[in-house]
């Protein structure tokens, strides 16, 4: 059973939005009690982590994104979520989810968004 199941990516223009999900499987990974992150792998590039919320909701988010990306999680549905507006071609990566800091056996397959005229 994958752990995180990330989906919503796709192909979109620069300007564009896109809104991420990570679902976590429930009988193994509960995000209510953990901080969790989404982190975003580029080609050629080390993965890097994008944004962090943690279990009382407080939000950080790397320069780069700072303003046009939004971490939230929906405890309820064990889901957390990335709303990514006015999107560029530098935000075109594989994305994952996994609690922060990482667990390195909690990787899923990633959800592929590319920014492309």
């Amino acid at each position: 059973q994958v752990p995180m199941a990330e989906s919503g990516g796709g192909l979109v223009q620069p300007g564009g939005s896109l809104r991420l999900s990570c679902a976590a499987s429930g009988s193994i990974f509960r995000i209510n009690a953990n901080d969790m992150g989404w982190y975003r792998q580029a080609p050629g590039k080390q993965r890097e982590l994008v944004a962090t919320i943690s279990v009382g909701d407080k939000t950080n988010y790397a320069d780069s994104v700072k303003g046009r990306f939004t971490i939230s999680r929906d405890n309820a549905r064990n889901t957390v979520y990335l709303q990514m507006n006015s999107l560029k071609p530098d935000d075109t990566a594989v994305y994952y989810c996994n609690a922060h800091p990482y667990l390195p056996d909690y990787w899923g397959k990633g959800t592929q968004v590319t920014v492309s005229s």
